[in-house]
């Protein structure tokens, strides 16, 4: 990634950071304002039983469930909603586990681009999207964010 796209994808507020970011997959080397660069994924085994639902103060809303035992992903269904403009649906049994370790990535089953990952990090575990613009209302796709769950208790996590 350039340094002009990196200067560009900074200005974006969080979520539309991580979005644009996920979109352009592959983009180690562009760091997003001052401070360290994040640690690497750590290689351990994933496991969380969550459940996001919220709304936001700009009318994006999600609700999402999310079960995760040694790495395998058993449950996963998660919707979100860009104000009243349209929304995005993700379905398990429309995917296919493909990876692990360190993260967890999930393909369409439809031989689309579309695929899922699940990541964690100390803070959060994050479920976010790639290439699944067909899985989306015409026009929200760029703002169709991950959902994060706390760690430790499965719920919506704040950032």
């Amino acid at each position: 990634m350039t340094p002009a796209v990196c200067r560009a994808v900074a200005g974006l507020r969080w979520r539309a950071r991580i979005a644009a970011l996920l979109a352009a997959v592959g983009v180690a080397g562009c760091t997003i304002g001052p401070g360290p660069r994040p640690a690497p994924i750590a290689d351990r085994a994933i496991e969380l039983s969550g459940r996001c639902a919220q709304t936001e103060e700009d009318g994006f809303r999600e609700e999402a469930r999310l079960v995760v035992r040694a790495s395998r992903v058993d449950e996963l269904s998660w919707r979100l909603w860009v104000g009243r403009r349209g929304s995005c649906r993700f379905e398990l049994a429309d995917f296919s586990q493909v990876r692990s370790r360190p993260s967890i990535e999930l393909v369409a089953r439809d031989g689309s681009a579309c695929k899922l990952m699940i990541w964690q990090d100390p803070r959060r575990v994050t479920l976010a999207h790639a290439g699944c613009e067909a899985r989306c209302t015409e026009g929200i796709y760029e703002e169709a964010w991950p959902v994060m769950f706390e760690p430790r208790d499965g719920g919506c996590a704040t950032r």
